[in-house]
């Protein structure tokens, strides 16, 4: 998988997914932008990375945010919007704000983001648009149907978005990790099974995980890699599952 003389574009890759999503496109060549929140993380990041890499630190949860970060980085040639937030909360109890702070986290991020590129992309002839959405998107957590709102929608805009470059040489298609063992994921974790770890929450909280463990962010990483690449040329409009047979459905 070559993406030498590409431009990458990773959000919220200061950790987990997204990370070591930038770290396997720098492996295969490609320029890498990577994004946070914060200068901080970003900073962190760049600090662990090797090869042709940039940070940029913009809140892409606001038009704001988004507008800065492409005014840096105007064209790119792989956009993964891997920018995402969850939590678990009694769906009763949700209030309008944090369904909308979800919405505009998660879902607008990457609409904006897409919105500017894709076209670009078009142009060129060559481009590919990642949403890295979740296997909840498909099989709805009860302790978090606000974050399967946020999963599911990335999958239709998705698939409209790919009908919408028919033929143009750009492709744009989600990803769907399962349970992934990230820093957010570890407390996660704490916060619903205590001190029994990785294992006992995949018997209790996860229990149509095939994989039997949870998958780790190199694993997502790789099937960014290839979908990014030219070998998949011929995959758009895609649902691209790497949830460890979490979901428990034929398709996607």
């Amino acid at each position: 998988m070559d993406l030498s003389g590409r431009t990458a574009l990773v959000t919220g890759s200061t950790s987990g997914i997204g990370f070591a999503t930038a770290e396997a496109l720098l492996k295969a060549g490609a320029t890498v932008v990577v994004n946070g929140r914060s200068q901080e993380r970003v900073d962190e990041a760049l600090a662990k990375l090797d090869g042709d890499v940039r940070g940029i630190a913009a809140d892409l949860a606001t038009a704001q945010g988004a507008a800065e970060l492409i005014e840096q980085v105007p064209d790119v040639d792989v956009l993964v919007n891997n920018m995402g937030i969850y939590g678990a909360q009694p769906v009763f109890e949700i209030d309008d704000a944090e369904w909308q702070r979800f919405f505009d986290t998660n879902v607008m991020s990457g609409v904006r983001l897409s919105r500017h590129y894709t076209p670009r992309m078009v142009e060129r002839g060559w481009g590919r648009v990642i949403f890295v959405s979740s296997e909840s998107s498909v099989f709805t957590p009860t302790e978090m149907v606000h974050y399967g709102m946020t999963k599911t929608a990335q999958l239709a805009i998705a698939r409209g978005m790919a009908q919408a470059v028919q033929g143009t040489g750009v492709t744009v298609n989600s990803v769907l990790p399962g349970p992934t063992l990230t820093p957010g994921v570890e407390e996660f974790i704490r916060d619903r099974v205590g001190d029994g770890g990785e294992a006992e929450f995949v018997r209790t909280e996860r229990p149509t995980l095939l994989l039997g463990r949870l998958i780790r962010p190199h694993e997502v990483a790789n099937l960014i890699t290839y979908v990014a690449s030219d070998l998949s040329s011929a995959t758009t409009g895609a649902a691209l599952r790497v949830d460890g047979g979490t979901a428990p459905t034929l398709i996607p």
